[in-house]
């Protein structure tokens, strides 16, 4: 039996297994050994693929990927974000590539990538998905571009990217695995658990050969975050849903998609509707901080900020700015929240806060 044919058979347990208090340890059995497979499949596909992949190199402060089905006016969108010549035509699959753009707005420069259209089974494969989702998994935010009549495309695009390892606007579950060299699988837990049982636990870590290991658990988690715990692949991006087409439909359609997605920006790119929505709702979904920087000797700039990613180092500073100034760097003076008072000397690794105040000390 081939590795698929496990998956689908796996699959179709699952499905038929109804959920109850009874059968959660073994639906939690079928879940790990249903990851387990997929995984071993990718790496295995992995490994025997010749076909080139899309190479994008990242640029900017942030990279953002426009994700939805064929023909749902991604390729429209980047050109009017970003004056990006992505070809536009009624048929599917028109882009066949990544195309890149650079949005520029509140001193921040976002890369912008419309991705060649997802499809249902993208996960498997299909329609080049696997080679799409790599790009969007490198990602700092995912927009989802839906049909005003068609929304129900979302719950499909997050399943497909679920499949592939990526979670939207979720966080990493917060459980600790420690493995040892003896001992069986100690549970502890600072919270109660409604979902897990230590006999699943010690299940789910079974199907991945870990029989000696410590965990512990601090928070309410499933037994689809113990998974992803245990596997250390998945990759945890914010999403943001744009209903597109919006001048198109009637107003109890556009009623039902804001009741149904009452986070959802509402657009038409082809007629230029609330496009600067968008931009706004783009830069409010990457968490980006403002730095302002001070040459020695002089007062600091408190008109023009750096724009930079929250959790950013001196050293990313360094970097964009000059490439030397890495090379060269001496210390820094902080100003500000990350600061343990006015004028802080620091590292190359201190962490920058929102609206710091910095000055590089670099050798001359």
């Amino acid at each position: 039996m081939s590795i698929q044919e496990e998956i689908n058979k796996v699959q179709e347990e699952i499905k038929n297994t109804p959920y109850n208090k009874a059968t959660s340890h073994h639906i939690g059995r079928l879940k790990a050994k249903l990851a387990r497979l997929r995984d071993e499949a990718e790496r295995k596909e992995s490994g025997k693929s010749k076909g080139a992949g899309y190479s994008v190199k990242r640029s900017g402060d942030a990279t953002v990927s426009l994700v939805g089905f064929p023909s749902v006016g991604k390729s429209t969108l980047l050109n009017k974000l970003t004056g990006a010549q992505s070809e536009v035509a009624d048929y599917e699959f028109t882009t066949l590539e990544v195309i890149p753009g650079v949005l520029e707005y509140k001193g921040a420069k976002i890369q912008m990538l419309d991705v060649p259209g997802l499809v249902k089974g993208a996960a498997s494969g299909r329609g080049r998905g696997k080679e799409v989702i790599s790009v969007i998994r490198n990602s700092n935010l995912v927009v989802f571009i839906l049909d005003v009549f068609q929304i129900y495309q979302y719950d499909v695009l997050k399943q497909e990217l679920y499949d592939a390892g990526v979670r939207i606007n979720e966080n990493p579950p917060d459980v600790t695995i420690k493995r040892m060299d003896r001992g069986g699988v100690i549970v502890d837990s600072t919270v109660d658990l409604d979902y897990l049982s230590v006999d699943t636990i010690k299940t789910v870590l079974g199907e991945y050969k870990i029989h000696n290991a410590h965990v512990l658990i601090r928070e309410n988690i499933t037994v689809d975050q113990l998974i992803d715990a245990v596997l250390e692949n998945r990759v945890y991006i914010p999403g943001l849903p744009i209903i597109n087409k919006v001048d198109l439909a009637d107003e109890g359609t556009i009623e039902y998609c804001v009741q149904t997605f009452p986070e959802a920006i509402m657009i038409s790119a082809d007629q230029e509707m609330n496009i600067e929505g968008v931009k706004e709702g783009i830069f409010s979904s990457i968490d980006f901080i403002r730095v302002y920087m001070k040459p020695q000797g002089e007062s600091a700039d408190l008109e023009e900020p750096m724009i930079i990613r929250k959790g950013s180092t001196v050293e990313d500073v360094c970097e964009s700015l000059h490439r030397d100034f890495k090379k060269k760097f001496r210390y820094a003076r902080i100003w500000g929240s990350s600061a343990k008072h006015p004028g802080q000397r620091a590292g190359i690794d201190h962490v920058l806060h929102d609206k710091d105040i910095l000055s590089l000390i670099i050798q001359k």
